[in-house]
């Protein structure tokens, strides 16, 4: 399993949204990651399926959206529609995850699960057979720009050893606070998936960037 490298969108210059997607595109970056804020579950808002379906055109790059969203089931279809390829949920929903992760399947779209900092990592283990990646959230989700928590990277450690006890393939990957350093760092723990902000989108070269990203995780897997 490669790694995968994939800014996010919200630390792009949204006054240039178009072409900060093209540059993605252009950036050897696999996946271009969209966070959903919706001012409940998460204290910010960012942008709805409008601006998905927006860029969807000008990139080829699978697209992930996270829906940091106290209701996601009113938001599935429409991301579904917009260009959306997987959609993350959080564990922390509850009951609410099992018909959720039915939905997103029934879209045809891949699911993710999404768990915070502070929710102990078993929360995950009903729904693991069931998901294509697992996303471990390395800052509390809401704003980009966060220092990265190193005590997550137990979690990392232990969605690794699950995945290879129960052979099975989903993806894992991190957000928040990755750069060149701590995306190494969770690469030697088990992670496989970057997502990363202004981590990226910070460097003038964007393709150069994501290349030192992936030399610096690639080293350690």
């Amino acid at each position: 399993m490669g790694p995968v490298i994939a800014p996010s969108l919200l630390a792009a210059d949204f006054g240039r949204l178009s072409s900060e997607t093209r540059r993605v595109s252009r950036s050897g970056a696999e996946w271009l990651h969209l966070d959903i804020m919706d001012g409940h579950f998460v204290p910010n808002i960012s942008f709805g399926p409008a601006v998905v379906k927006t860029v969807r055109p000008l990139s080829k790059l699978f697209f992930d959206v996270h829906l940091m969203c106290a209701k996601p089931e009113i938001l599935l279809e429409p991301f579904a529609k917009a260009g959306a390829d997987q959609m993350n949920i959080h564990v922390e929903l509850g009951e609410a995850v099992t018909p959720l992760i039915w939905k997103i399947k029934s879209l045809g779209r891949k699911v993710s699960l999404a768990i915070n900092p502070e929710t102990p990592i078993s929360h995950v283990l009903p729904y693991l057979e069931r998901i294509d990646s697992l996303l471990v959230m390395t800052v509390h989700p809401g704003f980009g720009g966060q220092a990265f928590i190193y005590e997550v990277l137990t979690k990392v450690q232990q969605a690794r050893e699950w995945r290879e006890q129960k052979k099975l393939n989903y993806r894992i990957g991190v957000d928040g606070g990755i750069e060149f350093k701590t995306a190494a760092e969770c690469a030697e723990a088990g992670a496989d998936t970057f997502i990363s902000g202004t981590g990226l989108f910070a460097h003038r070269n964007l393709r150069a960037a994501v290349k030192k990203m992936r030399a610096g995780v690639m080293r350690e897997t």
